[in-house]
């Protein structure tokens, strides 16, 4: 009985979409925003700190090493690549949300950069960076939250362990998320990425964070 119930509780994030009207979707898109602008408010205070790179863009700083090419192309081509790897193996998970938080995040960390870039940066005080850091992290969950809890699309990047999560139902969402992370961590590390102990902190801090916040966010969002 105690492992049903753990069964039941265990978030799944497979959902059918095709009975939206346009309505809906102009309903989940502009949640899907919201909340993609607040995660990358929390990317942009965590890169600000310089206290090491997300650990997605550890794996795009190695691939870049190894061909030569900038970090924005490689991560464009990988983000690309994901999406059809996603389209062609899996049904439902890769929607329009999908394409906008792929090209849209980039110009949403570059505003709050401007914006923020002289109240923390890497001649911040230890103190602040430390901070900048830690609540990066916390507001990066909560938007991720709340763009997964539109079933609008989310991040090829952040498919992986939603996909994973849905397909492996004895491990919790939060664990999962932190095997992907580590693993892009390690590769990237190895092909010539950059790591920081904000890096490590992330690693382990963003999955269970995710995972708090999702039951919470889906209390707010009413899309059908």
């Amino acid at each position: 009985m105690g492992e049903e119930n753990r069964k039941e509780e265990k978030t799944k994030f497979a959902a059918d979409t095709s009975d939206r009207s346009i309505g809906d979707w102009i309903k989940a898109l502009f949640v899907l925003l919201v909340g993609l602008t607040v995660a990358h408010l929390g990317v942009t205070l965590f890169l600000l700190s310089e206290l090491g790179t997300d650990t997605f863009t550890v794996f795009v700083q190695g691939l870049s090493v190894v061909f030569g090419l900038t970090v924005g192309t490689v991560h464009v081509i990988v983000l690309c690549l994901l999406m059809v790897v996603m389209l062609l193996t899996t049904k439902g998970y890769v929607k329009p949300g999908t394409v906008v938080c792929a090209f849209c995040g980039g110009p949403i960390i570059d505003l709050f950069t401007w914006l923020l870039g002289g109240v923390v940066n890497g001649s911040s005080n230890m103190p602040v960076r430390i901070a900048s850091m830690l609540i990066g992290c916390v507001i990066l969950a909560l938007g991720m939250s709340v763009v997964i809890n539109s079933n609008a699309g989310t991040g090829p990047n952040d498919l992986v362990a939603v996909i994973l999560s849905d397909k492996i139902e004895k491990v919790e969402f939060r664990w999962i998320r932190v095997g992907c992370d580590l693993f892009f961590v390690i590769l990237g590390f190895f092909l010539g990425g950059t790591v920081g102990a904000g890096t490590i902190a992330a690693v382990f801090l963003t999955g269970p964070l995710v995972q708090f916040w999702l039951p919470v966010t889906k209390r707010w969002i009413r899309i059908k």
